[in-house]
């Protein structure tokens, strides 16, 4: 393997909150996904499901918000949980995690994708839009430092490094496997 584009064909899937967050979580997906398609990655989206019939949209939300109001709660697992099941399979098929992570809304399936990747020993990288220092402890407990930043050029950087490095053992939970 050659010192240059590591990281080629490899796939990441972009994990962060959805549901209580204004755009739906799209923006900053929006933003990255060019940036990561320029590095040869494959981009593994929840706003935009691969699974054949299975969305997570506004239109999503507010059907589930309904349910919730008119206290119709076997309807909401019944007709969605394969939205979960299509985001955790997407984690299995990814080769490395990207996480946004704004302590400021309340996530929840974001920390089940990432104990999933923590679990398969993948590189989960995770940009906090209040900074490093602001990282839940928790993941500080669970995951390498060197893969936290307090923004996504930090993170973009990162990539970049690790694309363009010659000591690929010195990645912490890298693992690149030969193409053949």
């Amino acid at each position: 393997m050659g010192s240059i584009n590591n990281l080629k064909n490899l796939k990441t899937y972009l994990v962060g909150a959805m549901d209580r967050v204004a755009d739906g979580g799209v923006g900053w997906r929006t933003k990255i996904t060019p940036v990561l398609k320029s590095m040869n990655l494959h981009v593994l989206d929840p706003c935009q499901k691969l699974a054949h019939k299975i969305t997570e949209s506004e239109s999503t939300r507010q059907k589930i918000a309904f349910y919730k109001k008119t206290e119709q709660y076997d309807k909401i697992k019944e007709m969605y949980s394969n939205i979960r099941n299509v985001d955790l399979r997407c984690v299995d098929v990814s080769d490395f995690l990207i996480c946004h992570i704004d302590i400021s809304v309340h996530m929840c399936g974001s920390y089940e994708e990432i104990v999933t990747a923590n679990r398969q020993k993948k590189p989960i990288l995770i940009w906090c839009e209040q900074g490093k220092k602001n990282i839940p402890n928790w993941l500080f407990f669970m995951l390498p430092h060197e893969q936290m930043f307090s923004s996504c050029q930090e993170l973009i950087s990162y990539l970049h490094q690790v694309d363009n490095s010659t000591n690929l053992q010195s990645l912490k939970r890298w693992i690149f496997l030969e193409q053949k």
